[in-house]
């Protein structure tokens, strides 16, 4: 059985501001609730903060809570349209962690 090639230690170039960036967003997606937030984005993009309400089993102020920790690592973005507020994910920031992570395995 032939050993699979390992890459060299410690290689992954990240500055400090990457790091931090790359621990707030894996945190984020550690999470069982924003995982599902997630996987409701990706099928219903712009959506407002009571449907996401509807489908998540916890309480209004708990998925804002969730919503919050979302957008400050930029996994998400928002937007306040009158009394409503609708979400997507952030393309960008999911390229960009697809691809530190791609670097890592």
């Amino acid at each position: 059985m032939e050993k699979a090639k390992s890459k060299a230690c410690c290689t992954l170039d990240l500055n400090t501001e990457e790091q931090t960036r790359m621990i707030h967003i894996s945190k984020a997606l550690g999470n069982p609730i924003r995982f599902e937030i997630l996987k409701f984005l990706l099928t219903h993009p712009g959506c407002i903060t009571g449907d996401i309400v509807k489908y998540l089993p916890i309480a209004q102020a708990t998925t804002s809570q969730h919503l919050k920790v979302l957008k400050e690592c930029r996994l998400i973005e928002g937007e306040i349209e009158g009394t409503k507020s609708c979400y997507w994910l952030n393309e960008q920031t999911l390229l960009w962690y697809k691809s530190k992570i791609a670097e890592i395995f």
